[in-house]
Order: structure tokens, then sequence, then C-alpha cells
């Protein structure tokens, strides 16, 4: 059978089965390696070699570098497909053309087309593709074969090395940073997080990276070394400064190897000025050595006009409720530096729900020292971190880290506890919800009345 053949009948009938079909391989779970997703490509003559790809990864500001990215590059008139994960509102929104979702339509196809080739390989000694595998077959085959971009911004979906995304051989690598995430899987240490990350980077393909910590950087600089590949660090050939910031946006002076820029950013918290700053220094470096053509109008334009959902966003003014997707410690970190600079309020309340898979002591240490209120709920998700343990480790800290009448209510259905944040957030208080994107996507949903939201990694 040609392998672009869907058979006889195409087996999946509608967009809702199509993402079906896929959410059902999750059982799968997340398999390091790339042996599935490599035969995959080579069944349908390998697509990915025909596309150029920008690969980001790192532990924090991977969705906003992303985004970033695709802001500038569709304003200075280039085609640009953009995935990512996990997705905030629709299964469609990880694969994006021009800053538009992948039509049903087109996504039922490829899924046909997909779906005979996944069984074949489910029957051989490899195993069945995952859910992560074959959403990643389906965005290069989207791109390879039916929308063509001059260019793929290509988020990980975890580590780098042995990471589905990795099939690629990119034109340009971005390492954000790195921070304690998914140390059950990519390692206990910074070093061995970093070397995960580190196996994006490919040989004479040049490396951006805001990575910071000294034993951290050393780990990318020695990869990009062995490869051969000019690596671009923030703090030694490319620097910003804040030069504004506050509640409605803010904007950095930028210096780098080829010339110094200014640029405005809409997006809030100050950890953007970084994420703004590598993504400027990769354009630049597609700017100088791989001939595009970028205005400094429309790239300024560009980084103003970026926006990324559930990453500091004020979803409502009055009273102020601000949403943010950190669920790990440098994030909580960012998270409080952002809140202690350019914003003013009586009360802080937090209401936050986490997945059962991280540790969760350090990301309270961070944000314990600025809540007034917490209320601690759960995400409606399959790997949800029990309310009352939550909760148990927030008591456990507030001796030592928390104000001394902090108040904290657990309510484990979100929707309840999200009618009783909304009810405590006061006409000069702030109201801030965080933690898992799972948690974020549906509160998101509920308060901006958005009623296709499906959430999910």
């Amino acid at each position: 059978m040609d392998n672009n053949d869907c058979g006889a009948s195409a087996p999946l009938t509608s967009y809702a089965e199509a993402v079906e079909w896929i959410n059902g391989l999750i059982p799968f779970g997340i398999r390091p390696g790339l042996e599935r997703i490599e035969a995959l490509m080579e069944r349908f003559g390998h697509p990915d070699r025909r596309l150029k790809f920008v690969h980001v990864a790192g532990t924090n500001g991977k969705g906003s570098t992303c985004a970033f990215l695709t802001s500038v590059l569709i304003h200075n008139g280039y085609d640009v497909g953009t995935f990512t994960s996990p997705y905030i509102t629709k299964f469609t929104n990880r694969f994006q053309y021009n800053g538009r979702d992948i039509p049903e339509e087109t996504l039922l196809q490829l899924s046909n087309r997909l779906h005979p080739v996944v069984e074949e390989l489910a029957a051989t000694e490899l195993g069945s593709p995952t859910m992560f595998e074959v959403s990643t077959a389906l965005a290069i085959l989207y791109y390879a074969e039916v929308c063509f971009p001059d260019v793929v911004i290509w988020e990980t979906g975890l580590g780098g090395r042995m990471d589905v995304t990795n099939v690629v051989n990119p034109v340009l690598s971005i390492i954000t940073n790195v921070g304690h995430d998914h140390m059950d899987i990519l390692g206990d240490t910074l070093e061995k997080i970093a070397a995960e990350k580190a196996g994006i980077v490919k040989p004479g393909v040049p490396v951006v990276t805001s990575v910071s910590q000294p034993e951290a950087l050393q780990v990318i600089k020695d990869a990009a070394s062995r490869c051969k590949s000019t690596c671009y660090t923030a703090g030694e050939q490319f620097s910003y400064e804040k030069t504004e910031t506050g509640e409605n946006g803010q904007s950095l002076h930028f210096v780098g190897p080829f010339r110094e820029f200014d640029l405005s950013l809409s997006l809030r918290g100050e950890y953007q000025l970084e994420n703004a700053a590598g993504a400027f220094m990769a354009l630049e470096v597609l700017r100088q050595y791989m001939a595009f053509q970028l205005d400094d109008e429309k790239t300024a334009a560009g980084f103003r006009e970026t926006f990324w959902a559930g990453r500091m966003e004020l979803v409502r003014r009055e009273p102020r409720i601000l949403m943010d997707g950190a669920h790990n410690p440098e994030g909580a970190a960012a998270l409080a530096q952002s809140l202690n600079s350019g914003w003013t309020y009586d009360r802080l309340v937090l209401m936050m729900g986490m997945l059962s898979t991280k540790s969760h002591e350090d990301y309270f240490k961070e944000i314990l020292p600025l809540v007034d209120e917490l209320i601690i709920t759960e995400p409606d998700f399959r790997k949800k971190m029990d309310a009352s343990a939550l909760a148990d480790i927030a008591e456990g800290l507030r001796a030592e880290y928390a104000k001394a009448d902090l108040r904290i209510v657990v309510q484990p259905d979100w929707k309840t506890a999200l009618g009783e944040f909304e009810t405590s957030i006061g006409p000069r208080d702030l109201g801030v919800v965080s933690g898992t994107l799972y948690l974020i996507s549906d509160v998101r949903a509920q308060l901006l009345h958005q009623a296709d939201s499906e959430k999910g990694w």
C-alpha cells in the first residue's frame, strides 16, 4: 500500500474522533527515544528534511520565545509554522501557521494518513508511537506537505536529547534556561538537565542561550564546542538592560555582537525581558548569517504585539486577575520578582493547583512571602496533586515563609474554588491564578467564557 494512502476507508470520520484517537495514545506515556518518530518519518519519505526549523528548548520561557519569534517573522512577511505544547484552549493550538490553528478538517485528513502507519508500527517490536510522537509527525506533515512555511518555530516537549522533536536538523538552536523540572525523567542536577537540553545542539548549527548558572552553561558550551557550533551566550556575546516596567508593559535596551536595539513589550513579567533578548539574538543570527530580511520597524512592532496566553496575562481588570503558569521553583521566583516590580495592591489572593509529579516545597518558598490568602485546588487532570496534601506542604512552611495572618483555603473542586477566589478579591487587591497549565487553561476558559476549551498536553 502506498504510504500516502488512507486505506480503503478512512478509519476516523470527524475532528473529534481524530483528537480522541491521538489522545488515546497517552497511556503509552512519555517514552524517550527517537526510533519511533524516525520510523514514522521514513515511512513518509522524510518530509522533515524539506523544512527550516528553529529548535527551542529550555525549562521556562520556551513558549514565550516561540511567540516572539513567530510574531516578528510574520510582521516581516515570512510564512511561519509554530509547533508548541501544552496548549491552552484547543488541541489545534499546537499546530499553527501564521498564528492561526490548523483547520480541523486538515487535522482529520492528516490523522487518517498517519493512522494505518501508526497501527503498523504498533505491531512491530518498536511498539505504538505515543501521543506526542504522533502529534509531532502530524505537525511535520502539515508544514512539509500542506502549508509550506518559510520557517518552523519548533518547541521541544521535554528535555531535548531524547525528545521526539529532536528528529529534525534545525538552522538554529535556542536553549532559554535550565531549572528544576521533570527531574524524574531528566535527572536530579542542573548539569544533568542541561545535558538533556544541550542534546538539541547539532554540528555546525549556531546556538543562542540565556542559561545563567555556570555549571549548566558550561555543559551547553561544551556541547557547542564538540559540535563546532557558535554559541551566543547571554551576559557574554549579548546582554540587555531593563529601561521601563509597569502593569501595561516594559522595555529593554539590547546590546549584541552586531548592534544595539531598543525593544518595547506588551508582555508582562520581568522574565520576558530575558526571553525577548534571547529571541532578538536569535533573529540577529538569522539576519546576519541566513539572509533573513528583517526590517527594524516591523521587528519592533513584532515584539510589541506579541501575545502569550496564561503567562502574566491580565484576564480581568475589575477586580484585577492575573494568570501565570508558574509551576516550578524558577517560575515561582520569576512570578514573585514580577509582582514586586511595577504592581501595587493591598492584598494578594493566590489560587493554585499542581500536578503530583512535581516537588512543590521550593515553589511555595518563593511565592508564600507575598500571599495574603491562598486558595488551593486541584486541576481537572489525571495526575493532579491532592489539594489537602499541597496545603500540608504550605502549612509546614508557614512559620518560616508566610505572612503571620496568611489564610489558607482548601477547595478541591476548581469551579467552587474559582467562585471563592473571585469573591475574595477586593477592588484594590490583586488576584493571581498560578500552577499547572491544566488548571490555568480551565480557569482561563471559564473567566473568558470560552465554550470550546479542550486543554491538554
